[in-house]
């Protein structure tokens, strides 16, 4: 088969024939899946659109070429249809698992997650995955039946469940949640509706993640090199990319660093999408799985990078911490916007009556005024939280 010609669909994909539907059941549409349809109801969210002006690293008003959540959403989808079109899954549910994934995300990125957490501490905490299930299933108001999106049940997994099993078959939570316990929204949801969290997801949520990872890895980078916090050669301390710049300079000698930088990303993607692959068919050849329900029973994911690619990404991952995630630049700008997360937490929670209609519900008290809050924060963008700061607040973080 050519590279990049669609491989037939395996037997361990998810099918939308066979989707275990919907928690509203509705009639099918007559010209889409049920996977496209749930791809196109993420796409055509409120939630998808207030990602554009959403921090993935930097935040937008420090430059219009930086990633934004919404940019790094396609950017994953992108990636995550390329390793679907090669095992032969659907690409429509892993595109809308790829889209759907930081639905969740406050304002500010990760700064804005973990001011949210520690605010919401006493009230189970907030979670980004957990919240993008509130989203999809409570939040998105815009139907006339139900609340939410009404997703399949495979969306929905996969949403949850996209890094994996969150408990043993006992119900315990797994080492990641032992500290905190698995997220309140996530265990409020599947008390109605099961979601099997002790089960591995479908292989298209499995790719959805990896996508995420080499998304992240490589157009942080780009981001990095373009904000001058480190330079081309600084990457030389990787061992894996050190070669593929030497492969560069020795094919285009004398190429300026803006074209260089380019070049490694585009060859770094290519070669951990080609790992990924080659890992995911090694590992399918041995699991033998025949179906999507024998994909869930596995104890280990079949999505993943290769054992030498997964010391190179981790290598990746800490040279990238430490020029920049922790550089003082980031550092000083994501500590202002924790504060300016954690102000208006307190301001609401002193003030709940002045959250816009419809947040909380009537005679709301405890933990649903503070969840709602949560909610209402969680789904500002980095500028109206910004404004609602500055008219709520006489000082306000210039985030520069």
């Amino acid at each position: 088969m050519a590279v990049g010609m669609a491989a037939p669909r395996a037997p361990f994909a998810c099918d939308p024939e066979q989707s275990r539907g919907r928690l509203y059941p509705e009639p099918p549409s007559r010209t889409r899946s049920a996977f496209r349809r749930d791809c196109d109801r993420v796409i055509h969210s409120t939630a998808f659109r207030r990602l554009k002006h959403k921090t993935q690293v930097f935040v937008f008003h420090e430059g219009d070429h930086f990633r934004t959540r919404l940019t790094h959403s396609l950017e994953v989808a992108q990636i995550a249809r390329a390793l679907a079109r090669q095992l032969g899954l659907d690409e429509d549910l892993t595109e809308t698992l790829a889209l759907a994934h930081d639905l969740g995300h406050p304002p500010f990125g990760h700064a804005g997650e973990r001011a949210l957490d520690a605010s919401l501490k006493q009230w189970g905490g907030f979670d980004h995955n957990a919240q993008a299930l509130r989203v999809v299933t409570s939040l998105e108001r815009r139907y006339p039946a139900f609340d939410g999106l009404n997703l399949t049940w495979e969306s929905l997994e996969g949403i949850v469940k996209h890094n994996g099993p969150l408990v043993d078959r006992a119900n315990r939570p797994l080492p990641k949640y032992q500290d905190g316990g698995v997220p309140v929204a996530i265990t409020a949801y599947v008390q109605n509706h099961d979601l099997e969290l002790w089960s591995s997801a479908g292989l298209e949520a499995q790719v959805a993640g990896l996508a995420d990872d080499i998304a992240y890895d490589a157009h942080d980078i780009d981001d990095g090199l373009r904000a001058g916090l480190f330079v081309v050669d600084d990457l030389r301390e990787v061992p894996a990319i050190e070669s593929i710049i030497a492969d560069i300079d020795k094919d285009y000698p004398g190429l300026d660093d803006a074209r260089r930088g380019a070049e490694l990303v585009r060859e770094l993607i290519s070669s951990l999408i080609g790992d990924v692959a080659a890992e995911a068919h090694r590992r399918l050849r041995a699991a033998a799985p025949t179906s999507v329900d024998a994909v869930r029973a596995l104890r280990d994911p079949i999505a993943s990078f290769s054992p030498a690619m997964v010391e190179i990404e981790e290598t990746i991952k800490a040279f990238l911490y430490r020029r920049m995630y922790r550089h003082l630049r980031v550092m000083k700008i994501m500590g202002d916007a924790e504060k300016i997360v954690a102000d208006l937490f307190g301001h609401y929670l002193a003030h709940p009556h002045e959250l816009p209609a419809g947040w909380l519900p009537q005679g709301a008290a405890g933990d649903e005024i503070a969840r709602g809050i949560g909610d209402f924060i969680a789904g500002m963008t980095d500028r109206f939280a910004l404004s609602e700061h500055r008219r709520l607040f006489d000082s306000t973080p210039d985030l520069r």
